[in-house]
C-alpha cells in the first residue's frame, strides 16, 4: 500500500526544485482514459472483484481509483455528520456565461484554454462565482451536485476559521501556550508552543509529509487516524490523540512557516477544548446551518470518532461555494454576519511572507500562511483554501469571484498543477472584470 502511494504521489506537498525534477520524469495517463464511469469502478451487484475499491486492502487510495474514491468517503471508513439544518436553502443565483474556450497562455507558453485546464488538471467538478451569481458549474465523471467530495487540505481553512471566531470572540487567546487548553501535549513538541504558532504553522516540530520516504511521520499519522489499514502486529499509536502526544521538537518555534498537516490536529484539539464541542457540531452551529446548505457534510474520523482535522472533511461543491461567497463578503451571507468580519479581515491580512519565503514553495511568491489560510498579497487580494490532489477555494475580491474546484489529480502535490490552475484563475478574473 505504501509502496504503491509513493509511487503515486512522490513528493510533500511542499514545492521546490527536487518535485519539479520528479514531475518532468513522470508521464501521467490522459485524464479521459481514467474516468471512473467509463472504467466501471464499483459497478454492478455486487462489483467483479477487478473493479472493487476497498479500504481494506488500500485500493480506495489507488490512482485512477481515486477518481471514485474521493466522492465516496463514506462507504469506505467511519465518519462524522456535519449536520446541515432545517432551514430553507440559501439561494445561489445564476446567469451561466461560456468560458469554456477562454485562452491564456500556459506555463510552457502554448495557447490554452479553460476547458483544457480542467481535463488535465483531473478536475472533478468546479463552480465559479461572480459577483454573488453562479456564472460556471461542470461536474465529471461520477461526480454529482448532491455527492460530497474530501476537501483534503481545505479542511484545515475551516478548522483555522472556528478557531479564530473562538479567538474573537475571547473564548480562545492566540497568545496563550497550548498546553493552557491541551495539557496533555506539555512532553511534546507543543510544550513550549502558543497557540498562534500553531494557527500559523511556524511549529518546530519532527513531523515530515514526504510521502516517498517510508520512514516519514505521515506513515505513522495516516495508520493513527485511521486512513490506512493495519497489520495484526501493529502496536502504534491508534488515534490522533495518541499520535500528537509523541511528536518531538525540531527547530524554534515562531521562526519560518512549515506546513505540516500535525498542526491543523493540535488545532483542533485546542478548538474541541476551548468550545466544548466536537469540530463537526461546532462547524454545524457556526456555519453550515447559517449558511443555507444543502446537505449534509461529513469528517472522517479515527477509531474515537475523533474528527481528521487536517483533512478530513467532504462536502457538496455548491455547498462550499456558499462558504467562500461568504468569505469573500467579510463574512455575510443568508441575510446574517455569520463570521465576524473582522476575523476575514485578519485573515486577509495574513502574516509575514519573509517567513513564508523560507519554505521554498517556488509557485506561491510572496503569499503566507495565516489561520490556516493561503494569503496571495497581490494585487487581487486573493486569498484561498488549498487541498492535495487539486482541491480549491479561490477567492479573488478585486474581481469579485470565487473558484471552487474538486480534483483527483494523481500526484498529490499542488505544485504540479499551480502554474497552469494560476494562469486560467486569472484570465477569468480578467476577463469578468472588462
Amino acid at each position: 500500500m505504501q509502496q504503491t502511494l509513493r509511487s503515486l504521489i512522490l513528493t510533500t506537498v511542499l514545492g521546490g526544485l527536487s518535485m519539479n525534477h520528479a514531475i518532468a520524469q513522470t508521464s501521467l495517463p490522459d485524464p479521459a482514459s481514467t474516468d471512473p464511469k467509463k472504467l466501471g469502478w464499483m459497478q454492478g451487484f455486487p462489483p467483479p472483484p477487478d473493479k472493487l475499491i476497498q479500504f481494506a486492502n488500500g485500493s480506495n487510495y489507488q490512482f485512477p481509483r481515486t477518481r471514485w474514491s474521493f466522492s465516496h468517503g463514506r462507504e469506505l471508513g467511519p465518519t462524522m455528520n456535519v449536520w446541515h439544518g432545517n432551514g430553507p436553502v440559501s439561494a445561489l443565483p445564476t446567469v451561466y456565461r461560456d468560458i469554456e474556450q477562454l485562452h491564456f497562455t500556459d506555463e510552457n507558453k502554448a495557447d490554452s484554454t479553460w476547458a483544457d485546464m480542467l481535463q488535465n488538471t483531473y478536475t472533478d467538478s468546479v463552480l465559479v462565482m461572480h459577483k454573488g451569481k453562479v456564472i460556471y458549474e461542470k461536474y465529471f465523471g461520477i461526480s454529482k451536485p448532491y455527492l460530497p467530495h474530501i476537501a483534503m487540505s481545505v479542511t484545515k481553512s475551516f478548522v483555522g476559521t472556528l478557531a479564530a471566531t473562538l479567538a474573537e470572540e475571547g473564548k480562545l487567546d492566540p497568545s496563550a501556550p497550548v498546553i493552557q487548553y491541551v495539557p496533555e501535549l506539555k512532553d511534546s513538541a507543543y510544550g513550549d508552543a502558543t497557540v498562534r504558532q500553531v494557527m500559523d504553522m511556524t511549529i518546530g516540530v519532527k513531523y515530515s509529509e514526504a510521502y516517498a520516504d517510508p520512514k516519514a511521520e505521515i506513515w505513522d499519522y495516516a495508520r493513527a487516524g485511521g486512513m490506512l489499514p493495519v497489520a495484526p502486529t501493529y502496536d502504534g499509536p491508534r488515534s490522533f490523540y495518541d499520535f500528537l502526544v509523541r511528536l518531538k521538537k525540531e527547530g524554534e518555534h515562531g521562526e519560518a512557516f512549515a506546513y505540516k498537516t500535525v498542526n491543523a490536529e493540535v488545532l483542533g484539539w485546542i478548538v474541541r477544548r476551548a468550545s466544548g464541542q466536537s469540530l463537526s457540531d461546532l462547524l454545524s452551529e457556526r456555519i453550515w446551518q447559517k449558511l443555507g446548505t444543502e446537505n449534509d457534510a461529513y469528517f472522517s474520523v479515527d477509531h474515537l470518532g475523533t474528527e481528521q482535522g487536517g483533512g478530513g472533511l467532504n462536502l457538496t461543491l455548491r455547498d462550499m461555494a456558499r462558504f467562500g461567497e461568504m468569505m469573500r463578503l467579510n463574512g455575510r451571507w443568508n441575510g446574517q454576519q455569520i463570521i465576524p468580519a473582522a476575523v476575514v479581515q485578519d485573515i486577509r491580512r495574513g502574516a509575514d511572507p519573509a517567513k513564508f519565503a523560507k519554505a521554498g514553495y517556488i509557485t506561491l511568491p510572496g503569499y503566507s500562511y495565516h489561520n490556516m489560510w493561503w494569503i496571495g498579497h497581490n494585487a487581487h487580494q486573493t486569498f484561498e483554501a488549498r487541498g492535495i490532489h487539486g482541491q480549491r477555494i479561490y477567492i479573488d475580491p478585486v474581481a469579485e469571484m470565487v473558484i471552487v474546484k474538486f480534483s483527483s489529480h494523481p500526484l498529490a502535490a499542488n505544485p504540479v498543477t499551480d502554474p497552469v490552475t494560476y494562469r486560467a484563475f486569472s484570465a477569468l478574473a480578467n476577463y469578468l472584470m472588462k
